[in-house]
């Protein structure tokens, strides 16, 4: 374990939010991460929902997606400006999911919530905010999918197979860190439940102890924990790591943008379920549910699906995932959150104070002290 990251971590855990209020823009897209502002949470221009003037959506989403967003929002504004002759201005802020969240339970008034995983929006729907049946259509309220990879050098160097490689000694391994990063929770849980599921080589079907002991080898590879999923694929572009667990969107995003990186779909792996919601609370205060809601209905249709599906991102559209399927491989095991219960049981069992990552990281810690 370096001492770079176990500052990184004492850091981290110390500021908590705060330490996710930044962040050096990737190069594979010239905007950097933005924190909440102030002007995102100013009221709207007056007749926001008359279909007169002008409205502000205010955006709280995590990093991944950016790029998607890019493109959709000015297609949605288009539409509406067609439709309602309102014009629609948008305020965007791209943060780590779990920091994203945590903002908009503070006080960042976010009229719209596209977050990396179901429980950072039930975090939201828990202090109030969201008081509608955000999971009441035939997705369940998930806007996107991707799944959980291993990024290499090109011409994997190091050799990387599958998960059991990343606790090769000597081998430096790049993933975010959970408590901010929705990306981060995913990737602990595609290699724990692979393992748990008997896919990773030296690990028994349902021997947890085993499943913990190869866990425990590949953080105690980790270099740098940063604190959202952009960072981490930043820092790789960047040379530092020889391996990277990410989304398998970030990766085809960076070799879209001219990085020469190579990915591995591991024999096992979860998949990825990514929400979006209207903050009720927002909308209201501020004038804008026609259009937030609109907004997110946008966001299933075929034409929004298509772009997502043109930044990596697996489409929910049943017709567009059948006519994409060719630019994304298929699993041999792709298993679903439900292999540990949903978010509400594997949140504090494996990310909770006396959880398996939790402990798995401060016995880390103590190794690296020694």
């Amino acid at each position: 374990m370096t001492r770079k990251l176990l500052f990184l971590l004492a850091v981290l855990g110390v500021f908590g939010l705060l330490a996710a209020c930044g962040g050096a823009a990737p190069t594979s897209q010239p905007a950097a991460a933005t924190a909440p502002s102030a002007a995102a949470t100013a009221a709207p221009a007056a007749g926001a929902e008359s279909g007169k003037g002008q409205v502000k959506l205010t955006l709280g989403a995590y990093t991944t997606p950016r790029e998607a967003y890019a493109e959709l929002i000015p297609i949605f504004q288009k539409q509406w400006k067609e439709k309602t002759g309102q014009d629609v201005v948008f305020e965007e802020s791209y943060l780590g999911s779990g920091a994203q969240s945590r903002a908009i339970v503070e006080g960042f008034e976010a009229d719209i919530a596209a977050l990396s995983l179901q429980a950072d929006i039930d975090r939201i729907q828990k202090a109030g905010l969201i008081t509608h049946d955000w999971k009441s259509g035939p997705t369940k309220g998930m806007v996107s999918d991707s799944i959980a990879v291993i990024g290499v050098r090109k011409g994997n160097p190091k050799g990387v197979k599958d998960w059991a490689d990343l606790a090769k000694p000597g081998l430096e391994v790049l993933t975010p860190n959970p408590k901010t990063s929705g990306g981060a929770m995913w990737n602990i849980l595609a290699l724990y439940g692979a393992a748990l599921r008997g896919y990773v080589d030296g690990v028994p079907k349902g021997d947890d102890a085993a499943a913990q002991k190869l866990l425990l080898n590949v953080l105690n590879n980790v270099t740098v924990l940063d604190k959202g999923a952009r960072e981490s694929i930043t820092n790789y572009e960047k040379g530092v790591g020889d391996a990277i667990i990410t989304y398998e969107n970030e990766i085809l995003v960076g070799r879209k943008n001219g990085q020469d990186y190579d990915y591995i779909i591991p024999r096992s792996t979860i998949l990825i379920e990514n929400p979006v919601a209207v903050v009720d609370a927002y909308v209201d205060k501020h004038g804008t549910r026609a259009a937030a809601e609109a907004f997110v209905n946008f966001l299933f249709t075929p034409e929004a699906q298509q772009v997502f599906a043109k930044y990596g991102l697996r489409s929910v559209d049943p017709e567009v995932a059948k006519a994409t399927a060719a630019q994304y491989p298929a699993v041999e095991d792709l298993f679903t959150i439900d292999q540990f219960g949903g978010w509400n049981e594997v949140t504090p069992k494996v990310f909770g104070d006396d959880g398996v990552y939790t402990k798995l990281v401060s016995q880390v810690q103590r190794l690296g002290s020694q």
